[in-house]
């Protein structure tokens, strides 16, 4: 019997707003100070986009950098998916706006919205259109501008979130020993009043009223989000695990979506993995939401922690609920 078609990540692009925002930068504007917000989150800055620049500029410059990096051509690209929380605009669709302004004459495209889950979301996504023949070169761009939605009185959720993108090209493997070998992902829309932005959607239309509320803002309650991003990253991934007969010391590396460096502590010692085992980098760059996962990615490349060959579990969990995890074996 044939092997099914393997998909792999091929070619990873990044990019960071240049301007860095400091805990004690915060300080001046909200009642926090630097100790408080390491010690809860493990943040120590972020970067900010200048007002008014829009999510399809990250995302663009990430894109750009991939292609100068895998050495291809825009036009070669069949389906870019773009995952964000903040498009452009409603609509049309952010991945539109991308796809014209990179010069993808033959990609179709779409956004995916599952907030801080999305990055994996869109990375199935792309996998099974890439194991089914569909397509050759499928882009997956994470990109949101956080500052964009955050309310700074409110100390519990403008500490967190900063701006960024990072893309990624899904082909076919050459060596089905590479790639991505499975993925869960789950929703439970109970947890929706716990993370959300109450206006903007036909259920509260912007009005006076809404934005008088402060309703065009993240809104979120901390402590049961924690304990269920806790809870579904050891559970989605033990059963990933365990579908392909692994323990937990055959994981190189853990990439957790970046949301809080004590829930990414808490998943990982769930699932028996060692310091040496987790990549963090939410210390620079703080919940960049679509696309911590990418920008983690290239960290842990750029120290030579990823190479090929590596066993990567990547998890996740967001506004929803949503949750997913990913088991790869790095194939560059």
């Amino acid at each position: 019997m044939a092997l099914k078609r393997r998909a792999k990540i091929s070619a990873l692009g990044r990019y960071v707003p240049p301007k860095t925002v400091t805990n004690h930068d915060l300080a001046k504007i909200v009642d926090t100070d630097h100790d408080w917000i390491v010690a809860r989150t493990g943040i120590v800055e972020r970067h900010y986009v200048e007002p008014g620049t829009p999510t399809s500029e990250l995302a663009f410059r990430a894109i750009t950098d991939l292609l100068e990096r895998r050495n291809i051509r825009a036009d070669e690209i069949e389906l870019i998916i773009v995952v964000t929380v903040t498009p452009d605009m409603l609509f049309p669709a952010t991945a539109c706006i991308v796809q014209d302004r990179i010069g993808a004459t033959g990609a179709w495209g779409f956004d995916l919205s599952a907030a801080c889950s999305g990055f994996l979301y869109g990375l199935t996504v792309a996998t099974q259109f890439v194991e089914t023949g569909a397509h050759d070169k499928v882009l997956v761009v994470g990109a949101d501008v956080m500052s964009s939605i955050i309310n700074f009185k409110d100390r519990s959720t403008c500490i967190l979130f900063g701006d960024g993108a990072g893309a990624v090209l899904v082909e076919p493997s050459d060596d089905n020993e590479l790639g991505i070998l499975d993925y869960l992902n789950e929703v439970d829309g109970s947890g929706g009043q716990y993370i959300y932005m109450p206006a903007g959607g036909s259920l509260n239309p912007a009005s006076h009223e809404t934005v008088d509320n402060r309703m065009h803002y993240v809104h979120q309650h901390g402590q049961p989000v924690f304990k269920y991003a806790v809870r579904k990253m050891e559970e989605l991934g033990t059963k990933l695990l365990q579908r392909h007969g692994l323990s937990a010391e055959q994981i190189d590396l853990f990439i957790a979506h970046q949301a809080n460096a004590r829930i990414i502590d808490a998943a990982a010692q769930k699932l028996n993995l060692t310091e040496a085992q987790i990549v963090r980098n939410i210390n620079k760059f703080g919940n960049t939401t679509a696309a911590t996962i990418p920008l983690a990615i290239g960290d842990a490349l750029d120290s030579g922690r990823l190479k090929q060959g590596t066993t990567v579990l990547f998890s996740a969990v967001g506004a929803g609920f949503t949750s997913g995890a990913v088991l790869s074996r790095w194939a560059f």
